[in-house]
């Protein structure tokens, strides 16, 4: 149980918040690279401040405040140029350092213009999605996480905005014993009991074999500090201690906002990008890598997908892992009443990452660098969080299925990658592979 002060401390991401001061000391995901191919100006909303990403002409990508300083236009109608975009209105011209560079309507020997300047970012681009700082200078590196820079590899990129805080939607990911029941029994329930399954014999018998491992109890919990953040290991009834990939490797939580799952093709990053105190971008940054003898489907640009919430209907949709997550969060109310809860031994995960919140707020506020914060090249080049579990392929027992058919069935019926517009040309990967795999 926390104060309401506490709660406020960690969760609240708006400028001059504490926890939004050391958010701020991290790059945050701000847009799909893809959304500029059809409209090079995009409103974006990150960390309760309201922005307009452009790439201007030349290429380059600018992150400026939404209002433009002259009389208040939206930048999001700007006309992008050569050098930065143009407002509209009254056509004042700025660069990406938010540094203005002509104001036509002004006399030609005005200095007017060298008093002016927008609120500016710094904002690159990598994996497939557009990233903004916005903390002091000098800004970090941005972080080349493994699978942001994996050769070899497709990719495509799942996403939904979330009424719910980014603390209650990351605290899920420490919270290791929530599957026996939010991925198991209410599953079960769903696709089951009060369902009919998929239709498709083959699909219902792979989810079966899935949500009978779901459902085992777990016997021990552990959750260990590493160089990154967290790592959280399990071990269910009927596991060897010794063998079980859950218990002598864990899954890691990279601090402050991803966790790093899946494999050995089909692995991810799940990521909680703090909107503002109320709403969180999801994504399931997703990535397949079967190895260097499949040959991959051609990639000029990473698709992005949004996952929708409710059905027809109205109803949430819970037949698939990640989906089940969103209604546990935003069912936790816009932000979690922290002053109410009541914590259990399971729950020791939970705390540690609270915990880590709070010493990491601190030396935000100490002018320190946050774990996480890389300034030397040499080590961003490709970085792999450590003790990942490498999970095979789903071997379900059915007589005509191989483990890597039953993991492409998995993929298509029971995650997130079912909305992908590129969904055939993953299933094709999978059937290559198998192919390779049967020869």
């Amino acid at each position: 149980m926390l104060t309401q002060a506490e709660n406020n401390r960690m969760a609240r991401v708006g400028p001059g918040t504490p926890g939004g001061e050391l958010m701020r000391r991290y790059w945050q995901p701000v847009a799909a690279s893809s959304w500029l191919r059809n409209n090079p100006v995009q409103p974006v909303r990150i960390l309760g401040e309201d922005l307009v990403l452009y790439r201007d002409k030349s290429g380059t990508l600018g992150l400026l405040q939404q209002r433009c300083p002259h009389r208040g236009v939206d930048l999001r109608f700007g006309i992008p140029t050569e050098e930065g975009l143009r407002c509209m209105y009254h056509g004042w011209h700025f660069d990406s350092t938010g540094r203005c560079l002509d104001q036509p309507l002004e006399p030609t020997d005005s200095s007017f213009k060298d008093k002016t300047k927008a609120k500016a970012y710094p904002v690159e681009d990598l994996g497939g999605l557009v990233w903004a700082y916005l903390g002091p200078s000098p800004s970090p590196l941005l972080p080349r996480w493994d699978l942001f820079v994996w050769p070899n590899a497709f990719r495509h990129i799942g996403g939904v905005v979330l009424d719910a805080n980014w603390l209650q939607c990351m605290e899920n990911s420490v919270d290791t014993a929530h599957v026996e029941y939010l991925h198991g029994h209410l599953w079960n329930y769903v696709a089951f009991d009060r369902g009919s399954g998929t239709g498709d014999p083959r699909s219902d018998q792979v989810l079966h074999k899935n949500i009978d491992a779901f459902t085992r109890r777990h016997v021990r919990l552990a959750w260990d500090r590493i160089e990154h953040g967290l790592s959280k290991r399990r071990l269910r009834e009927g596991d060897d201690p010794d063998n079980a990939a859950g218990w002598t490797h864990g899954n890691p939580i990279i601090f402050p906002y991803m966790i790093r799952v899946g494999g050995p093709v089909r692995n991810e990053f799940q990521m909680r990008i703090p909107i503002d105190d109320t709403h969180t971008w999801h994504l399931d940054y997703i990535v397949f890598a079967p190895g260097h003898d499949v040959p991959l489907p051609q990639q000029p640009e990473i698709p992005y997908f949004n996952a929708p919430l409710f059905n027809e209907a109205g109803d949430p949709i819970l037949d698939y892992i990640v989906a089940q997550d969103f209604a546990a969060w935003w069912a936790q109310l816009p932000i979690a009443d922290r002053t109410a809860e009541q914590l259990g031994t399971s729950d020791e995960g939970i705390i540690l990452f609270r915990k880590m919140l709070s010493e990491q707020i601190k030396i935000a506020e100490d002018g320190g660098d946050p774990i996480n914060t890389f300034r030397d090249p040499a080590i961003n080049q490709s970085i792999e969080a450590p003790d990942t579990v490498r999970l095979g392929l789903l071997q379900v027992g059915a007589e005509e299925l191989s483990p890597t058919q039953q993991d492409a069935i998995y993929t298509r019926d029971h995650q997130i990658d079912r909305y992908s517009p590129v969904i055939d040309q993953v299933l094709e990967i999978y059937r290559l592979l198998d192919e390779r795999t049967r020869s």
